[in-house]
């Protein structure tokens, strides 16, 4: 279902074409007052109980789960998606002359650690070259078809970061099980946009930060723990993540035993009193949204924009390629002149290399368009 423009429920002033949800979503109004309630608790600390420190955290558990089609118990409470895939490095095996696969150009925080983890233990890391024609998926399961043997990490987005072209997660999820490697995922850039159902993917670890297209503030996210590495272990020791750390009495009868699922690899402070229901707010209205209707109204959107970049002179991203929800477009050296072009106009979007990288959402109408195409063709 194509969505009405839902630009009443933020405060963005009428003369800004925001087209920017890659690289930040802002927050809506209703989250600011829930923000402000917050505040104004931590304001009286002798008002927060110890039964306070829990249910607004399994409410974001359930509802981040019920966007990714996995149960509760599978998601962990992170800070940032450097903290879920050092967890993941820290747990997944990886041998001397083995190697991480990894996409050229891939966001840091899903290749520092992978460095860092193959410099250990005397591994490599494998890089998928940019496909011409953006077709990642046929460039990674070629790679996996031709050096599986000695790849045992594969370490993917869902969506590029800065062209937005889409990757098809469940073939890729069942070549990395035919060749033996385990799948990390960082779904920063998709999560809370586009469907991705956990139970046909499979991943081992899939991870994203919430402060794009997961509504939420900066520094809380996500990380989806398959059941098989559920009894890992965790990256810090922390005490909420204990079993029995309900009982703020009983802390001092130290416990081996976690809280149930993944819950052990959640960060410390996890509670945080303030972010925690602005995030929830925001799961909460992406899914009253729907994240199929989200999909498919930004991909209408999307074919519009392109339409007008390709009027434009410029060349977007092979549509049948593509995330619905992030436009890139290629500019080659035009990328400071259009960008000034862009601000010059009000419009907020985002030059990665040689590539414009549109990334609207609900909050974008006909005026919006309109702006975006006077000021392409300015």
């Amino acid at each position: 279902m194509i969505l009405p423009s839902q630009r009443h429920l933020f405060d963005i002033p009428r003369d800004v074409c925001y087209l920017n949800a890659a690289y930040m979503t802002p927050l809506t109004k209703e989250q600011h007052r829930v923000g402000q309630e917050a505040l104004s608790l931590s304001m009286h600390p002798w008002e927060v109980f110890a039964e306070d420190f829990f249910p607004v955290v399994e409410e974001i558990r359930v509802l981040a789960g019920q966007i990714l089609n996995a149960d509760a118990d599978s998601m962990a409470i992170i800070p940032a998606v450097s903290y879920g895939m050092a967890t993941a490095a820290k747990n997944l095996p990886l041998k001397s002359r083995e190697a991480v696969l990894v996409l050229e150009e891939q966001f840091p925080s899903n290749v520092y650690e992978w460095r860092a983890l193959a410099d250990r233990v005397g591994g490599e890391i494998m890089t998928v070259a940019t496909p011409d024609d953006d077709d990642w998926s046929t460039a990674v399961l070629d790679t996996l078809e031709q050096f599986g043997s000695r790849i045992s990490i594969v370490a993917l987005p869902h969506v590029h970061w800065s062209s937005g072209a889409a990757l098809d997660l469940v073939s890729i999820s069942a070549m990395c099980k035919r060749v033996g490697a385990a799948l990390v995922l960082d779904l920063t850039q998709s999560i809370g946009a586009m469907p991705i159902d956990m139970q046909k993917v499979d991943p081992d670890f899939a991870i994203a930060g919430g402060y794009k297209w997961m509504m939420g503030p900066y520094s809380l996210g996500v990380m989806y723990v398959a059941p098989r590495w559920q009894g890992g272990v965790p990256l810090e020791q922390n005490w909420i993540a204990r079993k029995g750390s309900e009982d703020f009495r009983g802390l001092v009868n130290y416990q081996s035993d976690y809280q149930p699922g993944a819950r052990r690899f959640d960060m410390g402070e996890r509670s945080n009193f303030i972010l925690a229901p602005i995030y929830k707010e925001g799961l909460r209205q992406l899914l009253e949204w729907g994240i199929e209707n989200i999909a498919e109204t930004l991909e209408a959107l999307n074919k519009r924009l392109a339409a007008l970049a390709g009027e434009a002179g410029f060349s977007p991203v092979n549509e049948a390629f593509r995330g619905p929800h992030l436009l890139g477009v290629h500019i080659g050296a035009a990328g400071d002149e259009l960008l000034a072009r862009l601000r010059a106009a009000n419009v907020s979007a985002s030059v990665r290399g040689n590539t414009l990288r549109v990334a609207p959402h609900l909050w974008i109408d006909e005026q919006d368009e309109a702006v975006f195409a006077r000021a392409l063709t300015a």
